[in-house]
């Protein structure tokens, strides 16, 4: 029987070795977790890595060489777009040819962490907490969040960073109204017009005019910027507020939700007030789209005899149908929205046009007052008449 003491004098040893270290580990865990979800909620650099990972692993990589000698290309594309688009708007684009630059995928997905940042930033204050709740299980709840939103964001940026043609690259959510600057993904251009069976430059040129376009609609227009920017911040604090109800409800009141957004999962977390800013939000960037697919037709032709081929197959690109793992991401992230954006939009600037002519589509850029209603954006006279009976009597 001695064995027996000494086997059950060595259990209760081994117990209490357990129980110390189990608790030893629960603290290093715990201090951990709070020490973690303090430097945010994103590991930024891990988000980078992620990222970069993934685009060094994509087909058609150049190296610093090429991309700088691309750099001649589009200095001679923005010193064609430019003066054309200044003349055929009506208004100078100061700075703008000085302001482009051509990327990598890597530093686009860079580039673009910065926006990433200045959203989350918005986030953090509603999903941080209580300073007073330290408990085990929240510390380790917190510290998993972290984990989940880094390999989101860091996915996300890797899967856009193969995509991304070229970028009018603003800070919406920034404090300070610095202008923004075009950047020109090479590698996905290159690649890109290759698919298409397009000339290179000639594809270049096109892709400079869709982003210069864009520059001039938030550079020439300051109430653009301001008004996305106060939507954004509404929205975000919006969802969080309904993704807060949403949990306090249960599991039952979210998958009600998902089940009635039928056309979006993420309009699941919008109340009312919210899908109203999000729809807004998205007639205003239908216009962005619309009015830049517009331009490069209307301008597009002096600058290229092939714009129709080149505009023909990249919509076809545009509409081909995805795999499994890009329609999900398109319908989860929204992208699925934005081609219909190009559609609605295009043909609301394209109806303005041929009611009023260039004139008529000015008035779409005079102020927030003039954005179209649900019910106009369907019908552009109807538009027209409203905001030219505005226009007349403001200057009566």
């Amino acid at each position: 029987m001695p064995n027996r003491g000494r086997n059950e004098a060595l259990i209760g040893v081994g117990i209490a070795v357990g129980a110390a270290a189990l608790a030893l580990g629960s603290r290093y865990l715990a201090r951990r977790a709070h020490r973690v979800t303090e430097d945010g909620l994103v590991d930024w650099r891990r988000v980078e890595q992620i990222a970069v990972s993934r685009l060094r692993q994509a087909p058609g990589g150049l190296s610093e060489v090429e991309l700088m000698a691309s750099g001649r290309a589009y200095e001679s594309a923005m010193s064609r777009v430019v003066p054309l688009l200044e003349e055929r708007l009506g208004l100078p684009l100061p700075g703008v040819v000085e302001r482009h630059g051509v990327v990598s995928r890597e530093e686009w997905a860079r580039a673009n962490i910065a926006t990433f940042q200045q959203l989350i930033s918005h986030i953090e204050p509603y999903v941080g907490g209580s300073t007073s709740d330290r408990g085990f299980a929240s510390g380790v709840a917190k510290m998993t969040n972290r984990v989940l939103t880094t390999q989101q964001v860091g996915f996300l940026l890797g899967y856009l960073g193969t995509r991304v043609l070229g970028q009018y690259d603003i800070a919406l959510l920034s404090a300070e109204a610095e202008p923004g600057k075009l950047l020109f993904v090479e590698e996905n251009i290159k690649a890109t017009a290759a698919t298409l069976g397009v000339p290179l430059d000639d594809f270049r040129i096109w892709i400079a005019l869709h982003e210069t376009t864009h520059a001039y609609e938030f550079e020439a227009n300051n109430w653009l910027r301001p008004y996305l920017r106060d939507h954004l911040e509404r929205q975000v604090k919006g969802m969080l507020d309904e993704a807060k109800s949403i949990q306090a409800e249960g599991l039952g009141a979210l998958f009600r939700r998902l089940r009635e957004s039928t056309d979006n999962p993420l309009l699941g977390f919008l109340g009312p007030e919210q899908r109203k800013l999000f729809d807004e939000t998205q007639r205003v960037m239908s216009i962005l789209e619309g009015f830049s697919d517009w331009v490069m037709d209307e301008v597009g032709a002096e600058l290229l005899p092939n714009v129709d081929l080149i505009r023909e197959r990249f919509d076809a690109r545009r509409n081909q149908r995805r795999g499994t793992v890009d329609r999900l991401i398109a319908r989860l992230t929204g992208l699925d929205l934005k081609l219909e954006q190009y559609k609605r939009g295009e043909k609301f600037v394209a109806g303005v046009a041929a009611a009023g002519g260039r004139d008529a589509v000015k008035l779409i850029w005079a102020g927030p007052e003039n954005l179209p209603s649900e019910e106009e954006f369907a019908d552009p006279q109807r538009w027209l008449q409203r905001v030219s009976a505005h226009s007349f009597a403001a200057s009566a």
